[in-house]
């Protein structure tokens, strides 16, 4: 999905101005390994981000699908429970 469909969305959903696409990156990058624990390697690689270092690419091939895989399950019941705790309060828009 391009970030202009990205930032389409959240503009019918009335965010325009508050989140974009990166944004929600950023977040889920700064929770993944300050609140929920993972380590950088693995976020980075969900992230799809590449090696600067040209030596480290060329042989680190690790792609940590066993953890990523329960990063991501861990995300989505984080993603429930912020969901679940915003509606209690009535904080949904």
């Amino acid at each position: 999905m391009s970030n202009m469909a990205i930032l389409k969305a959240l503009e019918r959903m009335g965010y325009k101005g508050d989140m974009t696409g990166h944004g929600f990156r950023a977040l889920a990058t700064s929770t993944l390994k300050e609140r929920l624990g993972f380590r950088h390697e693995v976020v980075d690689r969900q992230m799809a981000h590449a090696t600067k270092d040209k030596l480290e690419s060329a042989y680190d091939r690790t792609k940590y699908f066993d953890e990523r895989k329960a990063m991501m399950q861990q995300w989505a019941d984080y993603i429930d429970a912020v969901a679940a705790q915003a509606i209690l309060a009535g904080e949904v828009r």
